[in-house]
């Protein structure tokens, strides 16, 4: 088995399962933060398939988009608890 079938039969399945767990998550997420991890947790495994396909089709350029992605995730996340703890204070 060469790196290619592995990661074709392997991991490609394999995150294309969690995409459903996490879209079903985001779906039926009975709190906010439930949604936005969801939505964090898929643009992280967004990164993962892109890092696939570059490794399959072996061009690099792809890498600046999943940084770029990378980037977005994590400050979407800051500025989300930033609200949230913004949010806890008023109430108190």
């Amino acid at each position: 088995m060469t790196l290619d079938d592995y990661l074709y039969y392997v991991i490609l399945p394999i995150l294309a399962l969690a995409l459903l767990l996490i879209f079903y998550r985001f779906l039926k997420g009975p709190s906010i933060a439930d949604k936005i991890i969801a939505v964090d947790l898929s643009i992280t495994t967004g990164i993962g398939i892109i890092g696939i396909y570059t490794i399959v089709s072996d061009q690099s350029t792809l890498l600046d988009t999943a940084m770029i992605l990378g980037l977005i995730a994590f400050l979407s996340t800051v500025a989300f608890s930033y609200y949230l703890e913004k949010r806890s204070r008023k109430k108190k």
